[in-house]
This record gives structure tokens, sequence and C-alpha cells, in this order.
């Protein structure tokens, strides 16, 4: 039987959970060779797990769901993580050093240490995006080799209340479903979607979601800034269900006609807009409700992009997500931010080979599920099972076979270190711990050992040349000297 070789990743999103398993081939391209949904609004809100059991359960079917398409068990799978409560934090490490010292790169590694030491009460440090150091009065990206009496390093520490990362951990252990690694979602997407040109030159990628609108600022290669803004396009709907109508009617009128801008000239006071056959709504005060919502969201937006890159952003604004699709989202963006340069990133920048019509229809909704499964690069696949018998047969010889030692791992950006990973690190760290207290504790005891036979060793030198020994060698010898002589 020939092995079989696909990646599996999971986003899990406020309005679904995706699951998506594909190919990578020699040319960069990616086939999509499975793809799985489920509704999230009962469990998660704006990105964030409230119910484990529920979540545990979705993402249970959603490998299942994979594993029937594919007939080939899963083994393991690789995580997005997005949600509210993430948000990027600066902070600033500085070291003063001897005059005319040279910046080693152990020096840069000590500060980046230190930073990740810090702690945050409540909070949990996922990432670090590296900005630049400060080399006495100069900015430089990588420091390594100049001299400097002072070093100072700039970080953008990404975090998440611990208690939703524990929830989102526990949901897979739960689930018997092995993490290999998870990725800050953010940053998935940004590498799917974004040119190098933009990220050069400086940009804000807007992923306008369900729930939540995530804003990720870059400038020269670098992530300057994270926030998630706990408003989406199903804020749009519900403000339209307050004319009267239920969220599945809104979400219909939404789609059909919503725009984010209308010009004044343009909207006619007499049109009504049909909700059903008996009830209408008049087109003004649906056109004011949605333009009222999609203004606040944009203005949030603007108040996430530092003003230090606010005119500097030449890449401008890349808008994503579902929401990006509503008619004169560019427009609306441009009037609202005053930024000129808006597009809408409707598909990854890499090649995909797919039938499923969700993905062919380009809308925006699937680029983060695509950008976690373009990281992926381990083998997820396990044996192939017979669909008609049990579908968890071999499960042991699979996880066995399946084990990656990521206990080594270095810190990588937009990597996740799992709790479990975080367990066994130290596990690893106290065995470490108790290995070196051992030997201490020998060394100790031997050195204790050397210090009583030195001692030992000078009473013994001390007593012999003691004037008493002296005189009782002397008296000895003396008495023997008689005896030769008789």
């Amino acid at each position: 039987m020939v092995e079989k070789e696909f990646i599996v990743a999971i986003e899990l999103g406020s309005s679904k959970v995706t699951g998506i398993a594909g190919q990578k081939k020699p040319d960069g391209s990616i086939s999509v060779l499975a793809l799985a949904k489920e509704d999230s609004s009962s469990f998660m809100r704006k990105g964030v797990v409230y119910n484990i059991d529920k979540t545990a359960q979705c993402l249970t079917n959603i490998v299942k769901k994979l594993e029937g398409q594919l007939k080939t068990r899963i083994k393991q799978v690789f995580v997005g993580v997005g949600g509210q409560s993430i948000r990027g934090v600066r902070n600033v490490v500085t070291r003063e050093l001897p005059a005319d010292t040279i910046i080693t790169q152990e020096m840069v590694i000590e500060l980046m240490e230190a930073n990740r030491t810090l702690d945050y009460p409540d909070q949990k440090l996922l990432d670090v995006a590296e900005q630049e150091y400060k080399v006495d009065t100069q900015l430089q990206l990588d420091p390594v080799g100049i001299r400097a009496s002072r070093l100072e390093g700039n970080y953008l520490n990404i975090l998440e209340r611990k208690s939703f990362f524990q929830n989102l951990n526990r949901c897979f252990e739960v689930a018997g479903i092995k993490v290999v690694e998870m990725y800050l979602a953010p940053l998935a997407l940004a590498n799917s979607v974004l040119t190098e040109v933009e990220k050069r030159s400086g940009c804000a990628l807007v992923d306008i979601g369900a729930d939540t609108t995530t804003v990720s600022v870059f400038s020269k290669n670098v992530l300057r800034h994270l926030a998630v803004i706990p408003l989406g396009s199903n804020n749009i709907t519900k403000d339209i269900a307050s004319l009267q109508m239920e969220e599945s009617e809104a979400e219909k009128m939404k789609l059909k006609y919503a725009s984010a801008y209308t010009d004044n000239s343009e909207i006619d006071d007499s049109l009504k807009y049909s909700i059903d056959q008996e009830r209408q709504v008049e087109s003004r005060k649906f056109i004011d409700i949605v333009e009222g919502r999609l203004e606040e969201i944009v203005l949030n937006v603007r108040e996430q992009i530092p003003n230090e890159y606010y005119d500097k952003l030449l890449g401008g604004i890349i808008l994503t997500g579902g929401g990006s699709n509503m008619k004169n989202i560019e427009q609306a963006f441009a009037i609202h931010t005053r930024i000129e340069k808006i597009r809408t990133a409707k598909f990854v920048t890499m090649t995909i080979n797919s039938v499923h019509d969700i993905i062919k229809s380009h809308d925006g909704t699937m680029n983060t599920a695509l950008g976690l499964l373009a990281k992926g690069y381990i083998n997820c696949a396990g044996n192939e099972f017979d669909p008609t018998g049990n579908l968890f047969e071999n499960e042991e010889n699979d996880n066995a076979a399946g084990g990656n030692n990521q206990n080594d791992r270095s810190p990588r950006p937009g990597v996740i270190i799992t709790e479990q990973e975080e367990r066994e690190a130290e596990e690893k760290a106290r065995r470490k711990r108790e290995e070196e207290e051992r030997k201490r504790r020998e060394e100790e005891e031997r050195r204790k050992e050397e210090e009583l036979k030195r001692k030992e060793e000078e009473e013994r030198i001390r007593k012999e040349n003691s004037w008493f020994n002296k005189l009782r060698k002397k008296i000895t010898k003396f008495g023997e000297d008689m005896v030769s002589d008789e």
C-alpha cells in the first residue's frame, strides 16, 4: 500500500470551523483534497471558545468528515489561533555595555529571552515580533558585529487571555486530536495575501470577519501592530434585524441590498426594499443603518493604525474576509480613512487547485484556511481505512508512527507553543534541573572528601615536622646508632 501524504489545517472562526486537507506540489501550488465546515455560532463568540465540549465535538466531526473524503486516517493537524482577546503590546529591553563592546548574537538572544520572560497577568505570550534594535542612537534591524555601549531591543509581544488559550488547547485534548503546531492566524493570512512590496513599503491588512475585524500593520517586512476589533459583518446584520425582522431575513437583505457607501444623490426616498411578500422597508432607512455600522468599523480600523505609520502606508489598506465582499467597500474605506490606495484580496497569492465551489468562488472567506494549509510542513496522513469498518482502527500504531519531537523547537515567528509542549518543556527542564542538582551534590561531596584528605595529609605532615616528633626521631636514631656500634 502506498502511503498517502497530505497536510491538514483547522481554522476556528466565529461563524464556522473549517477543516482543509491538501498536498503541496513541487511547483509551489497546492491541491485541495478535502474540505469540511461546521457552524460554530453556538459555542464560539468573537473567535473565542466558550463551550469546550461542543467545540471538541465539532472538531471530531470535522476530522471525521475529512477522513471520509480522504479515505485515510488523520493523525495530526495544524491549527490557527485568532479571536477577540489577541492584541499586540510593545516592550523595550535595554542593556548597558562596556565601551566599544562588539555586539554578538548571544547578546541579542539574551535580550530576546529577557523580553519573553516578562510576566503579563492573566495573559499568555503567544508570539514575539522583533522590531528594530537601537544601537547607541542608531536603529538597526541586525545589530550583530556593531560596536556600542548600549543595546536596546524593541519587541511587539502578541498576547491572549490565558483562559481563552487554555480552553482552546483543552478542546483538542478532549477531542483526542494531536496538534503539530499552532499558528497565529493573522500572520498566516498576511503571508498568503500580501505581496512582499506591500509588507516592505508599509500596509494595513484588514480582515473583516463575522464577529471581529483584525488589523495587522506591516512596515519594512515587520509586523508593527496587531489588534482585533469586536465588530464584524454580523453587527450589520443585527442592526438590520432591528427593522422588525428575523436575523436570517436580515442576512438575506444585507447580501442582496447592502452597500458600504451610497452617494446621497443616488438615494431614492420613495424606493422600498422587500423583506418578504407582505413587508417592506424604506431604502434610506436601510442604507443609513448599514452605512452607520460600517462607518463605525472603518473608524475603529483607522484608530488601530499607529500614527507613526499612518502617513507611510505606501502599500495602502488591503481588505479581505467575508465582510470585504460588500458593495463599494473600498470606496467607504477610502472616504473614512483618507487613504486612497485600497484593494480587496479576494484570494491568496499562491496557486490553488480545487474542485470545491467555495474555494473557486474567490470571495475571501477561505484565505485564512488556505494560509494555514500553506504553512503546514509535516505529513498528517495515517493509515487507510475501510469506510464500512472501524474508523479508528490501528489508532495506537498511527499515533506512535506520527510522533514528532517538538520539545527542542526554538521559537519561530507566527508559531505558538501549545500547552502540551509547554508541559513537556517544563518536565524536561525539571529533569535537567534535577540532574544538574545531582551532579552539583556529587561534586560537592567529592570536593569535601578531597578537602578532608588534604587536611589529614597536612595534619600528618605537621605532626612529622613538630619539634617533639623531630626529638623523638633523633633519640630513636641515636639508640639505633648505639646498638649498631656495639
